[in-house]
């Protein structure tokens, strides 16, 4: 048995350019020019305060951190509305659900606009858990992931024997699966270059069904418990 945690933005939810465009709101405030897709993809990374200070040129406090947060946010929910799921998202939840294997939505996006979307969306039934940020952001989401792991272990009878596989489109998320000790898969489609995915070690997904593919083929189980 299979059980996937798919990362939102970037993943499952196709919102680069409302990301962008937000990310250009925040530098705006502080004076410096607007970016583009390609640029993003380049300099993207987590925690976000590096990767604003690669746009900038200059290091950034937490006080200017947290502006820059709720400008962001600010801007994204206003534009929301134009974002649409990846092309092969409901295809690719479906055929994970039709091949027996349990899923979840880890997000650090604020956690009842995640609810709503995958609501919106119609694939809140498909998942047995779905958590998301509830106060201030971590840096990275590997602690996020350990919770959500307890959360599947309280939700999953047997949880700990089965292969947990996260599907995300950062490295952030590899990152935080190696902490977990469980499986990744990543998605060439969404926040970073596929050379910076590909320098990771674990598997990279042209599409979204491939990644369901790909992660039902890991079958180890997780060191979860």
């Amino acid at each position: 048995m299979t059980h996937l945690i798919w990362d939102w933005n970037g993943t499952l939810f196709d919102d680069l350019d409302i990301v962008v465009e937000s990310v250009n709101v925040s530098l705006a405030r502080l004076g410096a020019g607007p970016i583009d897709a390609a640029v993003y993809r380049a300099l993207y990374q987590r925690p976000m305060e590096p990767f604003y200070e690669a746009m900038l040129g200059r290091s950034v406090a937490a006080e200017e951190m947290a502006v820059i947060d709720d400008d962001f946010h600010r801007s994204y929910h206003t534009l929301l509305n134009r974002a649409r799921l990846t092309e092969d998202a409901a295809a690719a939840v479906r055929l994970a659900a039709v091949r027996g294997a349990t899923q979840s939505v880890l997000s650090l996006w604020w956690e009842d606009r995640l609810v709503e979307s995958l609501q919106h969306f119609g694939l809140d039934r498909y998942m047995v858990a779905v958590a998301g940020r509830r106060t201030e952001p971590g840096l990275t989401k590997a602690e996020p992931l350990a919770l959500h792991l307890r959360q599947l272990d309280e939700i999953l009878p047997g949880v700990a024997g089965i292969s947990v596989v996260m599907v995300g489109d950062v490295t952030d998320d590899a990152g935080a699966a190696r902490s977990c000790g469980v499986g990744c898969v990543l998605y060439d489609g969404g926040s970073l270059e596929r050379s910076a995915l590909e320098g990771e070690g674990v598997p990279v997904a042209d599409t979204l069904v491939d990644a369901v593919e790909k992660a039902l083929a890991f079958g180890e189980p997780s060191r979860m418990g």
